[in-house]
């Protein structure tokens, strides 16, 4: 009877729950096995040992092609890091990428309907050498054009600062390329509204312009973006001008071929035949490159001077911050009616 209740009592013993006190640990069973360790060694989180790491270029290009990501932020943070590596790479050191393969993939970001994206373009293209920015005005603007003219104020507003920084990289190749005059020209006519004799006819919507709030300031930054390119393209060549008689006085007396030795040198241009259009397609008058201040000054005198003149009118009765701005616009167009045609 003893043996049977001691059995009984063993088997029991293997299903009663013990119990725990409060702030005390379970015991650890019998068969308990420590497998805790220590490691003198740092583990990083992807952590390659192989010698086929990826190079800085190859790293540069996977970045390049996530700005076609559906993600804002993906493509912000990889701006960032295009942008870091360029202004960070030594100094007459190449890119990791040439202009002409960067620059397909930066352009629709132009439009990119995130403010912080287009906040980093502009960093970026800050960025990249002067030198090569001339080359390729001609991609960029058809994307500036297509922004200042958006729907969207902020998206025109960026478009207007891109134009901005192109006009002080390359203020001479902006204004000389293909379409870069009169569509330009159009288009700050359109953002301003100030409206041509042509589209005065069709269209009597006047940019009701503002002293303050949301619509004043991209106004005025829009009117220095104009007094900016207006001196690029039409603006007194800089120099001395007494200086400038008095080689040209010098230069009279000289015989041929001295006196005319820069139409006989080889010119400083990479194409200098482009005007002609040999290769290209048929181009209007609104798509021509007009390489010279005379030519520009010639088509803005017949098609956007009158324009102007009534819109710097109306933006001077606004006063203001507004019409301190209009101001730097005047002096441009007095400067350059002073100086004319050329000598």
């Amino acid at each position: 009877m003893g043996n049977s209740a001691k059995r009984k009592k063993e088997k029991q013993k293997d299903f009663t729950k013990p119990k725990l006190k409060v702030g005390k640990t379970k015991a650890k069973p019998d068969n308990y096995t420590d497998t805790t360790f220590k490691s003198k060694s740092i583990v990083l989180t992807q952590q390659s040992l192989h010698l086929a790491a990826p190079t800085s270029n190859a790293t540069f290009t996977h970045n390049l092609s996530l700005l076609a990501a559906k993600s804002d932020t993906q493509r912000r943070d990889s701006l960032a890091y295009l942008t870091t590596t360029i202004s960070s790479r030594p100094v007459n050191s190449p890119l990791p990428q040439p202009v002409s393969i960067i620059l397909p993939s930066l352009l629709p970001l132009i439009l990119d309907a995130s403010a912080n994206v287009r906040t980093q373009l502009l960093k970026l293209l800050k960025t990249l050498p002067e030198s090569d920015i001339e080359d390729h005005v001609g991609q960029l603007l058809p994307y500036v054009r297509a922004g200042m003219t958006h729907l969207a104020a902020d998206i025109r507003g960026s478009a207007v600062d891109i134009l901005s920084w192109m006009v002080e990289a390359a203020g001479e190749s902006t204004v000389s390329c293909a379409g870069g005059w009169i569509k330009t020209l159009n288009c700050f006519l359109s953002v301003l509204g100030w409206h041509t004799d042509e589209s005065a006819r069709w269209s009597s919507n006047r940019a009701s312009f503002g002293k303050a709030g949301s619509q004043g300031k991209p106004m005025v930054k829009t009117l220095a973006a104009l007094s900016g390119f207006l001196d690029a393209g039409i603006g007194k060549p800089a120099g001395n001008g007494d200086a400038d008689d008095e080689d040209m006085s010098d230069v009279s007396v000289w015989h041929y071929p001295l006196s005319q030795t820069e139409h006989h040198m080889v010119s400083e241009s990479s194409t200098p035949f482009a005007y002609l259009n040999l290769a290209g397609q048929p181009r209007d008058e609104e798509g021509e490159m007009y390489e010279t201040r005379e030519d520009r000054f010639r088509v803005f005198s017949s098609r956007f001077h009158l324009a102007m003149e009534r819109g710097l009118k109306s933006a001077r009765e606004e006063g203001g911050e507004l019409g301190r701005a209009s101001s730097g616009v005047s002096k441009v167009l007095k400067e350059a009616i002073a100086y004319g045609a050329g000598p």
